[in-house]
């Protein structure tokens, strides 16, 4: 227990402060795709995540959304979904910030499991 409790200031220093562009540069951390269309999946992760992170902000993009779910302890960006339309459904791409750090939160990774399935 107490290795825990050290290691999470370590992780949380170590990660620092990061932007929607710098998020959106790392690879992805998840590529699927979903018979939602690209609003009903965004609200499907709003509901599904609204107890652990609060509101989620939705920007229009060209082909679809983009939803940036914000931290929980701290102000900026966790992730970024770009979620675009296509035929029969959406394309989405979750990129997050620290993707790297095993001993991440996983409820936006569940959420977005979760919201696949159309």
């Amino acid at each position: 227990m107490k290795w825990g409790a050290s290691v999470l200031p370590l992780v949380l220093a170590l990660s620092g402060c990061a932007s929607v562009s710098d998020i959106n540069e790392s690879l992805p951390t998840m590529s699927v795709i979903s018979g939602k269309k690209p609003h009903e999946y965004a609200q499907c992760l709003s509901e599904k995540l609204a107890s652990s992170r609060g509101a989620l902000q939705v920007e229009p993009q060209k082909d679809g959304v983009r939803v940036i779910v914000p931290q929980k302890l701290s102000s900026g960006p966790a992730a970024v979904f770009d979620i675009e339309e296509r035929s029969g459904g959406s394309s989405i791409k979750l990129h997050e910030r620290i993707s790297n750090v095993p001993l991440r939160p996983w409820d936006v990774r569940n959420a977005a499991t979760a919201c696949i399935s159309g």
